[in-house]
């Protein structure tokens, strides 16, 4: 997860109008989209699961990937900007749409919550090296806060800077995915299966951790109205860019279990930093990698805060979110309720999580994996429903079956997803989940001035001065 260059999903006139990427900026917005922080703690996330996380590893690719062409093929039909809300809204009505970005927004704050905490980790390379639980909580909110500020004042990352840090987090995870295998030693990968319970039962639990290694994979979907042949463009960058991060995640994380002895990989807060350190033989290379990641997590964190402002500010503007959310101020028109609100609840995910849990990110991962999860799946289906409804008029025998064998594992994967995510954080995702109900049963309250609801009042027949966007897109065909 991470890049402050994930480009804004609302459903906002201006980013209908503006094709600004062609497919080399979107296969990259894709990439920068799905890699940032969290990839360089997840081989300590996985050791404790051993080598057969790799294997966990492999299946949740496959399962990315499903995702990623299913992703494609919706973005075929609606190349509108808004990705998973867009597609529910349109295949199951406004409360798919509304439970949708929902969990989409549940999933961009606490996976911020999860990027500070491996964010902290790397910091602690340099300070607070004893790793004391007070100092780590004030070092995760000023990760959250200073994000938040630079949000709030409307200043935008310029470009000369993304590619400064999207080139430093590269570095070391190219050079452990390639030169970093030379360096492997059998003795260090430890019991292949060290969970202590079966194989199925470690690959579904370390499958549900890799898979927040792959969350931004929809971003080329959420953006599609800023990209030049959304038809065309979009299922290509997609599916490339998730072949790109899959390619440096997979052999990454193989070469930083070669390289790190298990036991040692159990307990490192800065797994690529300990790589780097068993290669070169010294701290300097480790330190390196530490300041990279620095980096890396704060565009990280810059530009999630911005997607937790922008998605509910889209929901809002289609009347599906508490209209707060959709109200601007500055010059900037900066969303200044969802940018504080998103920060004030990943502060306080983090400090909970950091006073509560034993294994902060992993548990947090799994929180935002499992509202990521219903995003997806919801997509999936909507892919499937169309491809129930109109496949046989629209496509020949040999691509409906594609889709559809495609489709059913992308849906299969989620599920599995689900089910490896573990009972405490299905309890916890699915409460934070439910809660959006009443939330969505007050903005569809009566309105007291028309005596009318606010869904009614928006499904009124449009009229031709409607403003675009998935408010007033047509539905699947």
């Amino acid at each position: 997860m991470s890049a402050p260059d994930r480009a804004r999903p609302a459903a906002e006139p201006s980013a209908q109008g503006n094709k600004t990427f062609g497919l080399p900026a979107a296969t990259a917005l894709v990439v920068g989209s799905i890699i940032g922080t969290g990839v360089f703690a997840l081989p300590s996330a996985l050791a404790p699961y051993g080598p057969i996380a790799l294997v966990a590893f492999v299946l949740v690719t496959v399962g990315a990937v499903a995702l990623a062409v299913t992703f494609g093929r919706l973005s075929e039909r609606v190349p509108d900007s808004g990705g998973p809300y867009v597609y529910a809204r349109q295949a199951f009505g406004e409360f798919a749409g509304f439970l949708t970005a929902w969990s989409y927004w549940i999933t961009a704050w606490a996976g911020n919550a999860a990027i500070v905490v491996a964010w902290v980790g790397y910091v602690e390379v340099f300070v607070n090296k004893g790793h004391h639980t007070g100092a780590s909580i004030a070092i995760a909110l000023i990760g959250l806060w200073v994000p938040a500020i630079v949000n709030l004042t409307g200043v935008r990352n310029i470009g000369a800077f993304q590619v400064v840090t999207t080139v430093l987090k590269f570095l070391p995870l190219g050079f452990m995915a390639t030169a970093g295998l030379l360096f492997v030693k059998a003795g260090n990968f430890g019991a292949f299966n060290a969970s202590g319970g079966s194989a199925l039962g470690a690959i579904s639990a370390a499958g549900a951790i890799a898979l927040f290694s792959y969350i931004g994979l929809e971003t080329a979907s959420v953006a599609a109205g800023r990209v030049r042949d959304p038809r065309r463009n979009v299922p290509r960058a997609t599916v490339y860019g998730t072949l790109a991060c899959a390619a440096i995640y997979l052999l990454g994380t193989l070469a930083v279990f070669g390289t790190v002895p298990h036991d040692q990989l159990l307990s490192s807060g800065a797994p690529f930093t300990d790589a780097m350190n068993s290669i070169a033989g010294g701290h300097w290379a480790g330190d390196l990698v530490a300041a990279a990641a620095i980096i890396s997590g704060i565009g990280a964190l810059n530009g999630w805060t911005m997607i937790c402002a922008e998605m509910p500010m889209a929901a809002a503007r289609d009347g599906l979110f508490p209209s707060v959310f959709a109200r601007t101020r500055g010059r900037g028109e900066v969303p200044a309720f969802g940018i504080l609100s998103a920060t004030v609840l990943a502060s306080l995910l983090t400090v909970f999580s950091y006073t509560r849990f034993t294994k902060v990110f992993t548990e947090i991962v799994l929180l935002s994996v499992l509202t990521a999860v219903i995003p997806y799946l919801v997509s999936a289906a909507a892919q499937l429903y169309w491809l129930v409804q109109h496949g046989r008029e629209q496509l020949d025998r040999r691509r409906l079956v594609k889709d559809v064998t495609v489709t059913l594992l992308a849906l299969a994967f989620s599920y599995w997803s689900i089910q490896g995510s573990g009972y405490q954080t299905v309890y916890y995702g699915l409460f934070t989940v439910l809660l959006g109900v009443p939330a969505y049963i007050w903005v569809e309250r009566p309105h007291p001035a028309h005596g009318t609801t606010a869904g009614a009042d928006r499904t009124a027949v449009p009229g031709p001065t409607a403003a675009p966007g998935p408010a007033t897109a047509p539905p699947l065909p």
